[in-house]
């Protein structure tokens, strides 16, 4: 039986290397992408071989770019040092996207903040629950994640909402967190713990401008639906 070439040994202009630096990156698949990224193959798969290889499993880029790296380490081919360096290359394209231009982002509505956050989010696999930090013209001074899993009042305690925005002399916080089922629609236990954060938001003379709940390209303001 022919042995397979390896990418190495295709003809120049196949190469995925080849075709972005000449052609543009617009001109590849998502699987030469991907190839590019993993850099080699294993014995008998080419880089290629493994990136359709992933994509076969997960289905579509975005559904990649949510799942842990151990899960992406564990497909054949990949590993943890190719896992890690997909895992790096999706997280600079969400941060890329979240954020526009050099100023300090300024967050004053729901849509300000769904543009910055939905890239960073909405494709996560578990609850991330973090703050984003305002001055007094909602200017962005820092973002806190301040928990992950499950979101409930044992792991989002108003201590450590509150301490962050204290250190950082915050006029303002803002509360989000995302759905892992790409549904925003608010838990029991999502308004219950914006009542309570409120609430003790109101003894440290604190204001709570929002809490925005992340879904898969779309978010629901809790301060547009008069939840705080």
């Amino acid at each position: 039986m022919a042995r397979e070439l390896r990418i190495a040994e295709w003809p120049a202009e196949e190469r995925p290397r080849e075709r972005l630096y000449h052609k543009g990156a617009a001109a590849l698949s998502d699987g030469e992408l991907l190839a590019i990224q993993l850099g080699t193959g294993i014995r008998g798969m080419s880089a290629l071989d493994v990136a359709q290889g992933l994509l076969t499993q997960f289905g579509t880029l975005q559904e990649l770019a949510g799942r842990e790296v151990a899960e992406v380490a564990g497909v054949r081919g990949v590993g943890r040092a190719r896992a890690v360096r997909l895992a790096a290359a999706f997280e600079i394209t969400r941060r890329l996207r979240s954020r526009n231009g050099h100023a300090r982002p300024v967050l004053s509505s729901p849509e300000q903040v769904f543009a910055r956050y939905g890239p960073l989010m909405e494709d996560l696999k578990r609850e991330v629950f973090r703050l984003a930090l305002l001055d007094a013209q909602n200017g962005l001074l820092k973002d806190v994640v301040v928990s992950e899993g499950t979101l409930s009042a044992s792991l989002v305690h108003p201590r450590e909402v509150f301490k962050p925005a204290i250190l950082e002399s915050a006029a303002s916080i803002i509360l989000l967190h995302n759905h892992p089922s790409g549904d925003p629609t608010p838990s029991r236990e999502d308004l219950r713990l914006t009542r309570q954060l409120v609430e003790c938001s109101k003894l440290l003379d604190l204001r709570i401008h929002d809490h925005v709940i992340i879904g898969r390209e779309r978010f629901i303001s809790l301060a547009q639906r008069g939840a705080l």
